[in-house]
C-alpha cells in the first residue's frame, strides 16, 4: 500500500497536469458545445471510461507488449485522427439544420461513446499511463500491480471530477449562446469542429517515442 505522502503527490502530480490544456480539456470544451451541460458530463464519463480500461491494459501488461510493437503507435493515431475528422464533418454538416432539430442530433449516448473512442485511440495516452503511473509505485510496499491499479482508479476519479466540473462550465455557456440566434449556432458548430480538427492534426503530428 502506498504511503500517504505518495499518494498526496500523486494527487497533486495529476492535479497539476489536468490545469495544463490538452486534448482531454479541448474534448470536453467541443462536446459541451454540441451537447450543452449534458454533452459534457458524457464526455466526462467517457473519458473515465478510458481512463480505466487504460489502467487495465497497463496492469495486465498489454500496454508495454503494444508499445514494444513500432507500427502500434502510427496506427493508433492513424485512426483517431481520421475519427476525429469524421466528428468534425458530421458537425459542420449539422450547421443548416433547423433549430428544433438540432438538438437532437447529439444524443447523450454518442457523445459518450466518441469520448471513450478518441481517448483510446491517442497513442499518447496510452503511453502516459504506461510511463507515469510506474512512477509512484514501490515493490516494497506490496504488489506493484495492485498499486497501478490504485493509482489508476485514482487518476480516472480525480480527472472524472474535474472533466464534470469543466463540461459543466462550459455547457452553461453553451446553453446562453445557443439561445441568442442562428448565428450562435453556427459559430458553436465550426468552433466544436474547429477544435476536433485542430486535435486530429495533433495527432498526424506527433512524434514516435524512440521506443515506439
Amino acid at each position: 500500500m502506498p504511503t500517504q505522502a505518495t499518494l498526496l503527490l500523486f494527487c497533486a502530480a495529476v492535479l497539476g497536469l489536468l490545469l495544463s490544456p490538452g486534448p482531454n480539456m479541448a474534448l470536453v470544451i467541443s462536446q459541451s458545445l454540441a451537447g450543452g451541460v449534458g454533452g459534457g458530463l458524457a464526455s466526462a464519463a467517457g473519458i473515465c471510461v478510458a481512463d480505466l480500461l487504460m489502467t487495465a491494459l497497463v496492469c495486465a501488461g498489454v500496454a508495454g507488449l503494444a508499445a514494444a510493437w513500432p507500427p502500434s503507435f502510427d496506427l493508433l493515431r492513424y485512426a483517431g485522427a481520421v475519427y476525429l475528422a469524421g466528428l468534425a464533418l458530421a458537425g459542420l454538416r449539422r450547421r443548416g439544420a433547423p433549430r428544433f432539430e438540432r438538438a437532437a442530433t447529439q444524443p447523450l449516448p454518442r457523445l459518450f461513446r466518441s469520448a471513450v473512442i478518441v481517448s483510446l485511440l491517442n497513442p499518447k495516452a496510452l503511453l502516459f499511463f504506461l510511463v507515469f503511473l510506474p512512477q509512484f509505485a514501490d515493490p516494497r510496499r506490496g504488489g506493484v500491480t495492485a498499486q497501478l491499479a490504485l493509482f489508476g482508479l485514482l487518476l480516472s476519479a480525480i480527472a472524472l471530477l474535474f472533466h464534470a466540473l469543466l463540461g459543466l462550465a462550459s455547457g452553461r455557456v453553451a446553453a446562453v449562446l445557443r439561445r441568442r440566434d442562428a448565428a450562435s449556432l453556427r459559430w458553436l458548430d465550426r468552433l466544436q469542429a474547429g477544435v476536433l480538427i485542430g486535435l486530429a492534426l495533433r495527432l498526424l503530428l506527433l512524434d514516435r517515442p524512440a521506443h515506439a
